[in-house]
Order: C-alpha cells, then structure tokens, then sequence
C-alpha cells in the first residue's frame, strides 16, 4: 500500500513537473512571437524584408549577389522567388509563426531522438526542456527578428536522418536540405559509412538536382556563387566580422589574408572534418544518433566559409552527449554550450584584451570542442548510465524540525567541479552587474533617498560623514589609501577566501558560497526599488569624492566605470556587505587567532574607507549588514547548519580512505550505525586537508 501511494507521489510530482516546463516554453513562445510581431513592418525580419520587399533583391533584374543582402544559394532564392508576390504583411505574420512550429518541430525531433538508455523522467521532460532551450538560444532568436532560413535546413536533416525510415525519403530530405545549405553535404560519409548508403547515394543526387535547377533557371547568379565566390565565400558584408563563427572568420579576425590564409583555413578544416566525422561515425555506430548528427553539424559549422549567428543550432544540439564519469562534472559540458548559445561572449568572460579571442570566438570554441576534442561517453561505458555519485553530508539536527527547509539541497563533500564553478560565478556576476545597471531611476528621485537618509541619521544621531570626509580630505596619503582601499581590495579579497575555502575547505566552500550569492541577490531588489545617490552626488552638502576627484554634479564623470555601473545603487553597500561576508566566514573558520583578527579589521577599514570617501551614507553599511545576515540566515534555512557528521572511516585515515558503506550494499557494518550525537559533531573548523592530518568525512550508507 505505501508502495503505491509512493509511485503515486512520484507520477503526481513528474506530471507537475512537465507541466511547469511546458507552461515555461509555451511563455518562451508567445514571447518571441510577441517580440516579433509588435516591432514596425520595416523593423522586423530585416533579412526577408531585403530579400522579398519592393525593393528586395529577388525584385531586382540583376543578380541576386549585386549587393551584400543575399548570401543564400541560388535554389535558396529560386524557392523564395514565388513569396514575392505575397502580401508583405500577411506575409511577415505567417513567417513568424511558421518559424515557431519549425523550432518546436527541432524541439520534438531531437527529445525523440536522445541516446537511450534514458529514464521515463527523461522522456517525459525532454521536449519541452529542448523547446524552451531552443527559444532561448541566440540563433533561434536571430531567425525570428531576420526572419531567416537557417532553421529549415537543421529540421530537414533531423527528420531524414531520425524520423523517416525510408533512405530513399531521407536522402532526399537531407538532400534539400544540403541545397539550401551546402555543408549538410557532410552528412553523406556519415550515411555511407553507417550503412545508410541509399541514403547517401538519394542525398547527393537530390542536392545535383537542385543545384542544376537552379542553373537552369539562373545561370549567372549561380556561376557567381558556386564558382566567383566558391561556394559562397566572401558573400554578405563584414566576412571577418563576429557574426562569421566559422574557422574562416577566426583567421581572418586574426589578421590573415590572401593565399596564406587560405591555405592554412583548407588545412585546418580538413583536419577537423576528419577528426569529426570520424567521431560522429562512432557514435552512430554507438546508437547515438542525435549525438552523431549534432557533431557532424559541429564540423559543417566548422568549416562552413561563412556561419552566421542564425546558423547555429547544431552546436545546442551537441548537448545531447554525455561528458563525465561523476555525477558533479557532468553538468559542465550542457551548461557550457547552453550559456555559450544563449548569452553573449562578453558575459561569458571579463573584458580583458587577452581574452579577447576566446570570448569572440566562444561559439566556434564550442563547435571544435564538440567536433574533435570533447570525449562524450560511449553507451557501453559503465558511467554511461550510473556515473560515480556524489558523496552527500547527513544533515546535522537543527533546532527546528523544518530546517533544513528543502531536504534536496544536500551539502557535498567533494569539491563542485572547478571551471563550472568559475562559469557560474562569472555569469552570476555578469547577470548580476545587468540588473543593476538597468535598476536606474531619475536624478532627482536619488537626490530625494538621499535626504530622506540624511535626515534620518541626523535623527537618530549617526550624521557622521561630512566631518570624517572633510577630515580625511587634509590628508594627501590618506586620500591616497582611500582611494587605493576602495578600488583595490572589493573583489580579491572574497574570491581569494572563496579560492582558498575551495582548495582545502570543500565543505564549508559551498556553504560560503551560498551566502555570498543569496546576500547579493537581496541587494539587487534595494537597487531596484531605493535608488540612492551617495554623499559625493548630493549637490548642496560639502562632500569631497575622494575616490574620483572633483565632480561635475549634473555629468559625473568616473571614467570608464560611468557607462558600465550605476551609480545610484548605493542602498545596500556591498562594498561593506561583501567585507562583512568576508570576516564572519575568517572569523568562524580560520584556525588562528591572528587570522581571526585580520578578518575583523577588514570590514572595519572598508566601512571608514566608504564614508570618508563619501562612497556611502552609514545607513548603507547597515543595509549591508542586514542583507548578509539575511543571506546567512536563508543558507541555514535552506541547507541547514554548517557543521556535518563524520562519516565512518576504515583502517586508514586519510582522503584516500575507503569509506565503510562500500565494502558491502548487502550486510550491514560499521558503516550502518547511529550517526554521532549532535554534541560530538565534527565541526568543519577542524583542517580536512591532507596537510591538516585529517580526512575527509565520509556519509554512512543508508541500511537497506
């Protein structure tokens, strides 16, 4: 009876749970759809607009390559020919909506399709989580406000090589679609040396025939094409522009040209097509045919002469793979090619000039990684299916019956995979640094906060600022500190803490972490709803900004941070909250006493540092401090306390001990005993390195 209430619990809970997701790319739809079509008929679906318009290029009786509007093939503009006699405006509403049920159809096609073995919740969450990935992802995004072809091809390829069963019908979908998009021809090795020789054979001759169709019926815009621009390369404008992710884009970025870049792009794109149909033949050997098809996709984007942005979808797709033999690194792979494929690449990586070809290059990095580099699982590796799990802490007994609040969010003992950590700090960041930008209100509303704090210290006797800023004015060295204090120590010293507590304190990293993050979030809600100006933007008072120098009041100018921060958000100060999180975690963890002390100091020093130099009233610092409690307070909530239960432990101490609950699943052991009480807890303050003489805990093994 317990049995099937339970598996009613978990039908009722999955049901929920798909139901939430399909709501949530349903919203995705309607709001691109909504985005589209309330745009101006002369602002939206630019690219159908210079193709089919009045005065589009398939109107005019020269050749369709006399401007930079057309890049498609010639059998592309002999199928968009007969649109021009359409009505522009009803035209404009079927395309649109005719591009959403093309990108549903990728959705579907390709949840079909994942690897299997895969669970029934797989199944079930599958196509609406591809939907809304899809709707999100940059290229989708593209082909609805350019109104482009680009989705055609990549659906016509999924449904001849995963949904029709005939290899005649299939070669002949894939051949269409490699006429509209001549680098699908890569899919004919992989066809032939899968079997699918039919296949490949229906592939070629359908994409002949309709290329000497177009001939026939253009002869000199397809001279143009195949042979002028040898397959379209140099077509469009900006060929070395950001929008060309393709191997070719790159050398030319890079300041390549003429015969010397030609021939190392012909070398290096025969090298990957190789390496990755190669690869790709393996995999659908495999049984992993969504996965074959994404990298062979990968290679096309690859060594496509050009690959605009519209053109991307098969690099999402390659998220299909699996990556990683534990469970904590196999998010890495999708979260990295989702992030790539829906934000840009100055989100991705700091606006560092030497990281400037990474981050203009991100989504061809992806699409080589995908091809050649990245080592997805075969379906026969034993971590296919069941990777190494994830050691979890038993939750220590709170006071309270409730806490922790969501059981699920479990605190791992090993350490979270590293450059996922670094992509989602960096993206929070950037994220982060949006939604404070856009959290702007007028000058004045500012000004007005501003006085309301003024008058509320000057009430309960806290007026303080004025006389420290006046005073640290006289002072040329302590001007100079402030200054030096202020813009220098904000950033390092959490991520160094963060650093540190990762490499030797994985445990108490995640715990850290989390109040970190939830202390930040709450602060974006007090830059949204109190704009602030701070003691140095409030004309009238006297104050000095010792930071920026003497300031235009009506056109502050703080240099290159002007354009890129707000200078309203003062209410909360995280310069003072993020110094605060800074010595409570010192305070509470650092083994020395010393240590202890030098964390105290710092959020003394910067909450001096941010009044004399007029950075902040002293209520913002009282902000700070209530949003980091709050953010400790919700870690405790949520996850429970920081302290975790020693795990057993087997004749040798040490990170490398076995632990007890491995050595058998079937009898109890050791490893199945009461866990300790909650007065001899092991407390995370103990040093859990190896130089410490200490291991690791280990949970114990549920009995069976």
């Amino acid at each position: 009876m317990r049995g099937s209430d339970a598996a009613r619990g978990t039908a009722t809970k999955t049901s929920a749970a798909r139901a939430a997701l399909w709501l949530v790319a349903a919203v995705l739809a309607i709001r691109q759809l909504v985005a589209v079509l309330r745009q101006p008929p002369g602002e939206r679906l630019i690219d159908l607009e210079t193709w089919i318009g009045p005065e589009g290029v398939l109107h005019v009786n020269g050749s369709l390559y006399d401007t930079d509007s057309f890049t498609g093939t010639p059998f592309a503009g002999l199928v968009l020919k007969p649109l021009t006699r359409s009505a522009e405006q009803s035209l404009g509403v079927v395309w649109t909506f005719a591009t959403l049920l093309l990108v549903v159809g990728i959705g579907l096609v390709a949840a079909r399709a994942v690897p299997g073995p895969a669970s029934r919740l797989t199944q079930l969450l599958a196509a609406p989580v591809a939907i809304s990935l899809l709707m999100l992802s940059l290229p989708v995004r593209n082909s609805f406000y350019l109104g482009q072809t680009s989705i055609i091809p990549v659906l016509l390829v999924l449904v001849g090589a995963l949904v029709v069963r005939g290899e005649r019908a299939s070669g002949v979908l894939i051949g269409i679609g490699a006429a509209l998009q001549p680098t699908v021809l890569l899919f004919v090795p992989l066809l032939w040396f899968t079997g699918r020789r039919r296949a490949a054979v229906s592939t070629a001759a359908t994409f002949a025939a309709c290329t000497v169709l177009a001939w026939a019926a253009m002869p000199g815009d397809s001279r143009t094409y195949w042979i002028d621009h040898a397959v379209g390369a140099g077509l469009g404008s900006s060929p070395d522009g950001l929008a060309n992710q393709s191997l070719h884009g790159a050398l030319l970025r890079f300041g390549l040209e003429g015969p010397l870049e030609i021939a190392l792009y012909l070398a290096l794109a025969a090298l990957v097509a190789w390496f990755g149909l190669r690869r790709a033949i393996r995999y659908a050997r495999d049984g992993q045919l969504l996965l074959a098809v994404a990298v062979t996709g990968c290679v096309a984007v690859v060594v496509s002469p050009t690959t605009w942005q519209h053109q991307l979808l098969w690099v999402l797709l390659a998220v299909v793979g699996r990556v990683g033999r534990k469970l904590a690194d196999r998010m890495l792979w999708p979260v990295f090619v989702v992030l790539a494929m829906t934000l840009p690449g100055k989100m991705l990586l700091p606006n560092m000039a030497f990281l400037d070809a990474v981050r203009d290059n991100a989504v061809l990095i992806a699409a080589l990684c995908a091809a050649c580099v990245v080592p997805f699982l075969s379906r026969t590796d034993p971590h296919f299916r069941k990777p190494v799990p994830t050691e979890y802490a038993t939750p220590v007994a709170s006071r309270w019956s409730w806490i922790p609040l969501l059981p699920v969010w479990r605190r791992a003992f090993s350490r979270p995979n590293l450059l996922l950590e670094l992509l989602a700090i960096r993206v929070g960041y950037s994220i982060y640094s949006k939604i404070r930008l856009a959290a702007t209100a007028s000058t004045a509303d500012a000004e007005a906060h501003g006085r309301q704090i003024s008058s509320m210290e000057q009430a309960i006797g806290i007026d303080i600022e004025h006389a420290i800023n006046q005073a640290a004015a006289k002072s040329e060295w302590l001007t100079d500190f402030l200054a030096f204090y202020y813009t220098s120590f904000h950033f390092p010293v959490p991520l160094t803490i963060l650093a540190v507590l990762y490499i030797w304190r994985p445990t108490d990293y995640r715990w850290a972490r989390a109040s970190l993050a939830f202390a930040t979030l709450l602060a974006l809600v007090g830059f949204w709803l109190y704009p602030l100006a701070p003691p140095r933007l409030m004309p009238g008072m006297g104050f000095t900004d010792l930071v920026h120098g003497p300031q235009d009041l009506t056109n502050p100018d703080f240099g290159a941070l002007t354009a890129v921060t707000n200078q309203y958000a003062a209410m909360p100060s995280l310069h003072f909250g993020w110094s605060l999180w800074c010595g409570v975690v010192v305070v509470v963890l650092a083994p020395k006493v010393w240590m202890k002390a030098l964390g105290l100091i710092h959020p003394l020093i910067t909450l001096y540092v941010i009044v004399a130099s007029a950075n902040h009233w002293i209520l913002d610092a009282v902000g700070g401090a209530v949003v980091v409690g709050a953010g400790f307070a919700l870690t405790y909530v949520l996850s429970g306390r920081r302290q975790v239960l020693p795990r057993a432990t087997g004749k040798t101490a040490g990170v490398g001990a076995v632990p007890a609950a491995r050595k058998s699943e079937d009898a109890p052991g050791p490893s199945d005993a009461a866990p300790a009480s909650p007065d001899k807890v092991e407390s995370s303050d103990a040093p859990d390195s190896p130089a410490g003489g200490a291991a690791e805990p280990v949970v114990p093994a549920a009995p069976k």
